[in-house]
């Protein structure tokens, strides 16, 4: 993936990508986004790159789809990051809200969809929904996001996609540290967890 002088990227998602950003700063970015921001100013100082975090907290596939016209084709991105499915998968065990897989995949379809029709050019990097082995309550949750995890790879070959597999990156960095290093719930990561991700996705960019 390459950056063209003056490209706009965005970071869509849920609550690992808001991280607790400032909702009232247009240019806010936290955890992971923010990272990012900060290596790219660093390594490409003039090619005055904007970056802009819109994840917001608690968001499923469809509530990120719902607002997908104001918070991602009317930013107009060159770069779009959408790292989004835990909760798509979470709401069946705390909120008996089940989505299926071919729901899921069915609202990022429609999402990348609009950006191909909407912004031709725009470059897309889809980054895998994940777990830790933080909490063990937690690990028969594969059992509904594992065929998510599939589905959205097919999609990211189907849309000929930047793709980063975090499910099995995080399972490679557990065998390094402790879970509790990376995520305090096997679900958010923490800086180090952060920074993983930011790590990952730098990795794609050339």
């Amino acid at each position: 993936m390459k950056l063209k002088s003056n490209a706009v990227i965005l970071f869509q998602g849920d609550s690992i990508t808001d991280a607790g950003r400032d909702r009232a700063d247009f240019y806010g970015n936290a955890g992971y986004p923010a990272m990012i921001a900060r290596i790219l100013a660093e390594r490409f100082p003039e090619r005055s790159l904007t970056c802009l975090n819109r994840g917001v907290s608690g968001d499923t596939s469809a509530m990120m789809l719902a607002r997908w016209e104001e918070d991602c084709l009317a930013l107009r991105p060159d770069v779009l990051s959408v790292l989004i499915g835990i909760n798509d998968t979470w709401r069946r065990y705390d909120s008996d809200s089940p989505t299926s897989a071919e729901a899921y995949v069915a609202n990022c379809r429609e999402a990348l969809t609009r950006v191909r029709k909407a912004l031709p050019d725009c470059q897309i990097i889809l980054l895998e929904p994940f777990l830790l082995s933080t909490d063990p309550a937690k690990r028969s949750y594969y059992e509904d996001l594992g065929p998510k995890i599939l589905a959205l790879r097919k999609l990211a070959r189907e849309f000929g996609c930047e793709y980063v597999p975090l499910d099995g990156i995080f399972a490679e960095e557990e065998t390094r540290c402790p879970a509790e290093v990376l995520s305090f719930d096997g679900v958010h990561p923490d800086v180090k967890g952060q920074a993983v991700i930011a790590r990952e996705w730098l990795k794609r960019v050339t």
